[in-house]
């Protein structure tokens, strides 16, 4: 009898375990799926919709890696898986942005000038992985490549309202940023707002019902993420000097 409950005991541990495990991979998996509706999107020129789908991924890439710290589940597996979500969705898909609004108008050259970016930011990542470890740096080296391709799909997005220039500029220029050993703050130990996860997903379920239901989504998702932003600004300078008062 104690044996049997042993075992079912031991059987319910091992079930949490991979359920704790699983949840960052679930949020890496989402950040892939959106990469690749936004590389679908951005072949059918709907480029309001990439973006969307870009800085959805944003949010749950700036998401999976913290809550592996928080469950205490950060490992290599994670970490690999990441990576090629990162690429997919940052590299591949601002890159397709690029190439059919501005890159395409220079046919075969164009194309693998576009190629340029997903291939830096692979290399970016491969060099990342090598030299990170399961702590929190302070620092990054190199423009990560999470925030060059959302710049990259933002700038595409409006290139119509830029010059000319603006668009292969931004993208020569972050591409090369990547790989570069320019020291970019990491933000890592920023702590999380206890209701963060909680907006992100308010958010990612009003943007689908508006996207489903009308195409009056983007003023209501412009709008919502600089408040959103905002939101964590605040949260965050607020405990900040909480632990400093505390501290002193």
């Amino acid at each position: 009898m104690m044996s049997s409950i042993d075992e079912v005991a031991g059987g319910i541990i091992l079930w949490k375990d991979r359920v704790r495990n699983s949840i960052p991979n679930l949020f890496t998996f989402g950040n892939l799926y959106c990469g690749f509706l936004a590389i679908v999107m951005a072949a059918k020129g709907d480029f309001q919709n990439a973006t969307l789908l870009i800085v959805i991924a944003m949010m749950l890439d700036s998401l999976d890696g913290r809550l592996a710290r928080m469950l205490g589940v950060a490992g290599d597996f994670g970490k690999e898986l990441d990576s090629l979500a990162d690429i997919v969705t940052f590299g591949v898909a601002p890159a397709m942005m690029a190439y059919y609004t501005y890159f395409y108008e220079f046919g075969e050259v164009g194309l693998l000038i576009s190629a340029l970016f997903p291939l830096f930011g692979a290399f970016r990542l491969a060099r990342f992985n090598l030299s990170a470890t399961n702590v929190a740096s302070a620092y990054f080296s190199g423009v990560p490549i999470t925030a060059a391709g959302g710049i990259l799909a933002v700038v595409t997005l409006f290139s119509g309202r830029m010059n000319d220039l603006m668009v292969p500029l931004v993208f020569t220029g972050l591409a090369f940023l990547m790989v570069s050993r320019v020291k970019i703050p990491s933000f890592k130990d920023i702590p999380v707002p206890r209701h963060t996860f909680v907006i992100t997903f308010t958010l990612l379920y009003v943007t689908y019902v508006m996207i489903a239901r009308s195409n009056e989504w983007s003023t209501f998702w412009f709008v919502a993420v600089p408040l959103y932003i905002a939101f964590l600004l605040f949260s965050f300078i607020k405990k900040k000097k909480q632990k400093q008062h505390s501290n002193g």
